[in-house]
């Protein structure tokens, strides 16, 4: 089954909600502002995806963070892993995860390919 990680009530998400079900694809939904999400997992995004992919650097929240504040969270890895766990929505949505196999950011194609693969 896929896990869909990111906010309800993000432009972004709802449209791969609606692909997801349009495709017949079932998902669990992780929601970071109820459910939050754990150090290991954004670990485990940044050590496969890279920093590039994961973090939002295009949304308010990034350019509503110091530019003190968005250097600490560069600074280092574990900077950077408390920052996104403390502002998820640093975290580019969605991020759909497939048995380790990941797409990340509203991609239509990309989605559409995961039903060729469940």
């Amino acid at each position: 089954m896929l896990k869909i990680y990111g906010i309800k009530n993000c432009n972004s998400m709802k449209k791969a909600f609606d692909l997801l079900t349009a495709l017949g694809l079932s998902y669990e939904f992780h929601d970071y502002k109820k459910q939050g999400i754990d150090a290991d997992t954004i670990k485990l995004w940044l050590d496969q995806l890279g920093q590039d992919v994961i973090l939002n650097k295009k949304g308010t929240t990034w350019k509503k963070l110091s530019e003190e504040q968005q250097q600490l969270a560069l600074s280092s890895e574990d900077a950077l892993i408390d920052a996104l766990s403390t502002h998820t929505s640093l975290i580019k949505r969605p991020v759909i995860d497939q048995n380790g196999q990941y797409v990340v950011g509203y991609d239509e194609d990309q989605i559409k390919a995961l039903k060729t693969t469940v």
